[in-house]
């Protein structure tokens, strides 16, 4: 019913401001079908937009999909939840050891009733152009099935990456000084009619930056934005480390933050209410820090970028001092199908990096720097 009566088309043009789509390489897909192997679908994920664009190249090639959600998606309400779980959706906790998810995700891709899919970089970015460091938990499941499905059936388990991309479908630039505006009125920062787009959206990062420093350490730093947000983002999550009663065991700030979240959410269970608004604040803390580490600074660098870039960039800001983004202005979405790479049976190396990892972010990454090219460039001076 949601795939025959178009729902996902008017949730995203409504909810998401995506109006229309392409698929590429789809052949790609539908061979991998045709093939009855174990498919698993890995894309980028930086739009909120990702899961139900996804339906997009399924309804093409007639099929259903499955696809591993966070457990708080389930939580927003019964419809959300009901929804997700007549679209293929299931839960996984990603901040603990959620063996039945696993379980569930691997036990899809031996049967080969339908393609899985994974975000490989969890969480969502809002940075179209750049790929985040991957999950292992992906390659780890895709492994598995590839074990199990050889000794159980001989079908192969194979991964496709999936480049998705969304671009401005007019002249932005409006929408962009409109929304440029009213964020520097929020930071007291007006231009006095400077409008140079590009200038305008990096002073208004680093007054973003600012304001966080300012509610952390009392004052704005000193320093480039990167050595910033690199020292407001250690004191962040040493502060919550200390206050939650974790001793830290690397220096990576993705594996610091899962074990934060983890702990936030078994804490959870075992307080009392007065104890429940520490942790909600721990909790906003979090976000904060995962928002600090996404942040790519060459994003903005050059004295032209990109008009999706831009946007982008607008609309993380909003999100984080409105609460939500503005999605009203509209995008056309490009979901690019990468070429087949068949899983080994094996376990990945010991102690080195899983090249089956490397190699699904090397497909997103030279897809992405191919289809980045096709967004408008806005020049510095305009």
């Amino acid at each position: 019913m949601i795939q025959r009566f178009r729902i996902v088309d008017h949730y995203l043009r409504l909810k998401e401001g995506v109006h229309s789509f392409e698929c590429r390489n789809l052949e790609s897909f539908e061979q991998s079908l045709r093939d009855e192997n174990g498919v698993l679908l890995t894309p980028n994920h930086c739009r909120y937009a990702d899961p139900l664009a996804m339906g997009w190249p399924a309804r093409l090639a007639r099929t259903h999909v499955y696809a591993m959600a966070s457990w708080h998606l389930f939580n927003k309400g019964w419809l959300d939840g009901f929804a997700i779980r007549k679209m293929g959706g299931f839960s996984i906790h990603r901040e603990a050891a959620d063996r039945q998810s696993l379980d569930t995700a691997i036990q899809i891709l031996v049967s080969g009733e339908r393609p899985l899919i994974l975000f490989p970089e969890g969480t969502t970015s809002r940075m179209n152009d750049s790929v985040k460091e991957l999950l292992d938990g992906v390659t780890f499941i895709a492994r598995a099935a590839a074990k199990k499905s050889a000794k159980a059936n001989g079908r192969k388990v194979i991964v496709l990456p999936v480049a998705m991309k969304y671009l401005c479908k007019g002249d932005c630039r409006p929408w962009l000084r409109a929304h440029a505006s009213q964020l520097e009125d929020y930071f007291g920062s007006r231009q006095g009619g400077a409008d140079h787009l590009i200038a305008r959206v990096r002073l208004l990062v680093e007054k973003w930056l600012g304001q966080q420093e300012k509610l952390v350490f009392g004052e704005v730093q000193s320093g480039g934005t990167g050595e910033r947000r690199g020292n407001l983002t250690s004191e962040l999550l040493e502060r919550l480390e200390d206050e939650l009663g974790i001793q830290s065991q690397t220096d990576r700030y993705s594996e610091r933050i899962r074990a934060i979240r983890a702990q936030i959410i078994m804490l959870r269970f075992n307080v009392d209410s007065a104890d429940r608004g520490a942790l909600e604040a721990a909790a906003k803390t979090v976000l904060l820090s995962q928002e600090l580490v996404t942040f790519d600074d060459s994003y903005l660098m050059g004295e032209s970028v990109s008009d999706t870039r831009l946007v982008e960039t607008i609309q993380r800001l909003q999100e984080s001092c409105f609460g939500k983004a503005k999605q009203d202005i509209p995008l056309h979405a490009v979901i690019e199908f990468g070429e087949e790479i068949q899983v080994p049976a094996s376990k990945a190396p010991r102690g080195e990096r899983d090249p089956l990892l490397d190699e699904i972010k090397i497909q997103l990454e030279s897809r992405l720097e191919s289809l980045s090219h096709e967004a408008r460039e806005i020049e510095l001076c305009v």
